[in-house]
C-alpha cells in the first residue's frame, strides 16, 4: 500500500492518531520534494516555534473574568471581562490566543473536555481602573473553551484529508511512492504542484503568480497583515529592504481602485528600482516584480 493510502485510512478512522499520520506524511512530502508542506508537517508534529507563522485555525477567541476589592469591604468575584475593553486598554493579541503546542498536545487537551486556563496576570496592571472605577483589581483568569480546541484537531484532520485527496488527483507520483519504493527523483514540477495544492488546501488565502519561464509564485498574504506580506515578498525574490520599503508604501498609501491598487507612490517605486531587477540584482525579473506587486496589493487590501 502506497503512504497515500495508509494516511487516508488512517485519517478516517474515529479517533486517529494524528502524530503517526504526520509522521508519515512527513515522509511522503520529503520524497515529493515541497520544503513547504514539510515544514507544516513538523511544526504540527512538534509545536510551533516562537518566529513561526501560526495558522488561522490555530489561533482561539479567549473570555475573560476577574475579581475586585473596593471601599468598605465591598468586592467583586468571577466577574466576566469584555474582551472589547481588554483589546481597548491592552491589545487585540491579548484576546486572541495563538496555539502552538503540538497536535498530540492538542488532542490530549481536547480529549479531556477541559476549559483551558491562560496566564493573565500581565492584565491586572494594564486593566487597573479600567473596568470597576474604585475598585482594585486583585485577579484576571483567561480561558480558552474546549470547543475551539476540538476544532483545532478537527481542522488539521479535515485539512490532511483534503491535501491527500488533491495530492491524488493532481500529482500522479505521489501514488507511487512506498515504504519498499520510493520515487529515484523528484523534479521540480513535482515540488512546485505538491506546494501549491498544500498552500490551497491548508492555508486557502493564496494567489499565484506565474512567471516569464512558468514557474509559479505563491502568495500568502493575510489582509492587512504587513509582516506576511514583507515575508511573502522576500520569498518571491525581492530582496529583504526591498520587501520592507514597498510593503510600507502600499500600507500607507492605501488603494487606487480594485483594477489598479498600485498608488502612485507604488508606482514610482517601481519605476526607481526595475534596473535592479532588470540587471539580475534581484531574483525576479521586473515584468514579473511588477505583476507580483499588484496581487501582493490587491491581497494586502483584501480585494483578492
Amino acid at each position: 500500500m502506497s503512504i497515500l493510502r495508509e494516511i487516508q485510512s488512517a485519517i478516517l478512522q474515529e479517533n486517529p492518531d494524528l502524530g503517526t499520520i504526520l509522521l508519515k506524511l512527513r515522509f511522503l512530502a520529503s520524497r515529493l520534494g515541497s520544503e513547504p508542506l514539510e515544514d507544516w508537517v513538523k511544526y504540527e508534529a512538534e509545536g510551533y516555534p516562537k518566529d513561526a507563522d501560526i495558522p488561522g485555525y490555530r489561533v482561539a477567541g479567549l473570555s475573560f473574568r476577574g475579581s475586585w476589592s473596593g471601599p468598605f469591604g465591598s468586592g467583586i468575584n468571577n466577574a466576566p471581562i469584555p474582551t472589547a475593553l481588554v483589546e481597548k486598554h491592552a491589545s487585540k493579541e491579548w484576546t486572541q490566543y495563538k496555539i502552538k503546542e503540538s497536535i498530540a498536545t492538542v488532542q490530549e487537551m481536547a480529549a479531556s473536555g477541559k476549559t483551558m486556563g491562560i496566564n493573565a496576570s500581565n492584565l491586572i496592571l494594564l486593566l487597573q481602573g479600567k473596568v470597576y472605577e474604585d475598585f482594585d483589581c486583585n485577579s484576571i483568569v483567561a480561558e480558552m473553551s474546549p470547543i475551539a480546541i476540538r476544532e483545532v484537531v478537527q481542522t488539521v484532520r479535515a485539512r490532511i484529508l483534503e491535501l491527500t485527496i488533491e495530492l491524488e488527483k493532481r500529482v500522479p507520483e505521489a501514488m507511487e511512492v512506498t515504504l519498499q519504493q520510493v520515487m529515484s527523483s523528484k523534479t521540480p514540477e513535482t515540488a512546485a504542484a505538491v506546494t501549491q495544492i498544500f498552500n490551497q488546501t491548508v492555508y486557502g488565502n493564496v494567489t499565484h503568480v506565474t512567471a516569464t519561464d512558468g514557474a509559479q509564485v505563491t502568495l500568502a498574504i493575510t489582509a492587512g497583515d504587513t509582516v506576511s506580506m514583507v515575508n511573502e515578498l522576500a520569498k518571491a525574490g525581492l530582496p529583504d529592504e526591498a520587501a520592507k520599503e514597498i510593503t510600507h508604501i502600499v500600507s500607507s498609501e492605501g488603494p487606487q481602485t480594485a483594477d489598479k491598487p498600485l498608488g502612485p507612490k507604488a508606482l514610482g517605486w517601481i519605476k526607481k528600482n526595475a534596473p535592479k531587477a532588470a540587471s539580475g540584482a534581484w531574483k525576479i525579473g521586473s515584468a514579473v516584480a511588477t505583476d507580483l506587486l499588484k496581487e501582493a496589493a490587491l491581497k494586502y487590501y483584501g480585494l483578492k
